[in-house]
């Protein structure tokens, strides 16, 4: 048996702030907005003459003032930002964009289904914490309270570590979900070493539905280095050392929304290289076998993409029931060298069941669920062996390394788990995963899949815990595979 421990340190300073401010009622607005989501039953409970929304609460309204409600004109929407003690302070996030965003306007009908719907539109949002929505009876008509809390943003992120490739580093980020007020993202990582700078900066404008006419938009850069994971240790360069791979590139991607689907489509650059550990460009490996399509050690991939998904989830941090439905294919274009043409297909799908079977119902930072991800890829066309689907790892088979289980040009993955609470911000989970590789890695450019050994298809399970704390959420997953290695990884953010 062979035991492993894998740790990620990454510490988080906010700079963001808020300050305390009352506020005045907002006067109605009737900007159009729309966007689709599919939620679940409102609960409703009565304070101080209001009816709260919420994920937790089980009073509900008798069928009589259900119908007297919903016959009442929308009078007035009101938005209020909160603190933790629930006191009013000035927010970020522009109130304008936020009425724009709600179906239910003022002047129409009460409908409990919109105001549930609106509810859970704002709950994705990323840059808020809570959302909470109350509505009152004013003789003929009905307002409407908005309580929200927005999370920390701007945060700085410092941290730093250990790897094979440039031994310790340390790492510098930059991260805002709610850029200008209008939940634009800024997401910047540099890292340092005695060896080399790598960095990867994102800026996202995401489509907004109030402007139907203008289109989001994404811009990326990055540069970075690691051991391969598909030409990992068990054969080496001819000089020993381990083969290094690089890559540098960008995007640019549009956004659009169709109801209820998200879509992309990108222009895409990436020169991936494989390097010795002085990062000196190689051509093969100890055995001869060619480590890219170009026979230089270099190959560009110049590519289209198009996305397409679908987010029913009640909330993207941290959900605790629906789905996601993700689909991409990705076009080379014969440019560079390598004169790549290929076709990359994916397909993912998580689903998240809340389930009691231990908790009692309370709320918790990690409510009861079983969640459920799939995943199926395949390459169609030429493609550089270090792109092949890297299978094994911590985000993928658990108890085996990265890229252990097989590199393949097609992959199918099951994962399974059981998330419960444990104190108010300490969740445990057993988990379950199973992939393979359709026997696809002997067709693989120099077959590394097949001269290292890998099996090709793994199973792997275990025990984890997650916190809920200041820097984010931490996960430490122990996984055992079938082959009988034990591992324990730290890293930051639900497995899925």
């Amino acid at each position: 048996m062979r035991v492993q421990i894998t740790v990620v340190a990454i510490a988080v300073m906010l700079v963001g702030g808020k300050n305390p401010e009352a506020l005045a009622d907002l006067q109605p607005s009737t900007q159009d907005g729309a966007s689709g989501i599919v939620t679940p039953e409102a609960t409703i409970q009565i304070e101080g003459g209001y009816a709260k929304y919420g994920d937790y609460i089980g009073v509900s309204l008798g069928d009589s003032q259900t119908l007297e409600i919903s016959q009442k004109i929308v009078k007035n929407i009101q938005i209020r930002f909160i603190n933790d003690k629930g006191l009013p302070i000035k927010g970020r996030t522009q109130k304008d964009f936020i009425i724009g965003l709600l179906r239910l306007k003022p002047g129409q009908l009460f409908r409990e289904d919109l105001l549930q719907a609106d509810l859970q539109r704002l709950r994705r949002l990323e840059s808020f914490n809570q959302v909470n929505v109350y509505s009152k009876e004013d003789g003929s008509s009905v307002n409407i309270l908005y309580a929200i809390k927005e999370r920390s943003f701007p945060s700085l992120i410092l941290g730093g570590g250990n790897n094979d490739d440039v031994g310790l580093y340390g790492r510098v980020g930059y991260k805002d979900e709610n850029v200008s007020g209008l939940n634009d993202k800024l997401d910047t990582v540099l890292q340092f070493s005695t060896k080399d700078v790598q960095f990867d900066g994102q800026f996202t404008s995401r489509y907004r539905s109030e402007e139907p006419n203008r289109l989001g938009y994404s811009v990326r850069g990055f540069r970075n280095r690691n051991t391969s994971g598909t030409f990992n240790e068990d054969i080496r360069l001819a000089n020993g050392d381990k083969v290094r791979e690089g890559r540098f590139g960008g995007s640019v991607a549009l956004l659009r929304a169709f109801d209820e689907w998200d879509t992309s489509v990108a222009l895409n650059y990436t020169r991936i290289s494989l390097r010795d550990g002085e990062y000196n460009v190689v051509q093969v490996d100890r055995l001869g076998s060619p480590l890219s399509v170009s026979g230089t050690g270099i190959d560009d991939l110049f590519t289209v993409s198009f996305a397409v998904s679908r987010d029913q989830r009640d909330r993207r941090d941290n959900p605790t029931q629906g789905s996601i439905l993700t689909f991409s294919t990705e076009q080379a274009i014969p440019i560079g060298l390598g004169n790549i043409s290929s076709n990359r297909l994916r397909g993912d799908y998580i689903q998240y069941f809340p389930v009691s079977w231990i908790g009692n119902g309370k709320p918790t930072d990690n409510p009861e669920m079983l969640a459920i991800n799939l995943q199926i890829g395949t390459t169609i066309g030429d493609f550089p062996p270090a792109d092949a689907f890297n299978i094994g790892g911590i985000d993928s088979v658990r108890g085996y390394g990265y890229g252990k289980v097989a590199s393949g040009r097609s992959y199918g993955l099951a994962s399974v788990e059981y998330r419960f609470p444990i104190f108010q911000s300490i969740g445990g989970v057993v988990f379950t995963d199973f992939a393979s590789d359709f026997g696809s890695s002997e067709t693989v450019l120099g077959e590394p899949g097949v001269l290292r050994d890998k099996p090709g298809s793994g199973f792997g399970y275990g025990l984890g815990l997650r916190l809920n704390s200041p820097f984010g959420l931490i996960r430490g997953d122990l996984g055992i595979s079938d082959q009988g290695e034990v591992r324990f990884e730290v890293t930051t953010g639900q497995r899925f």
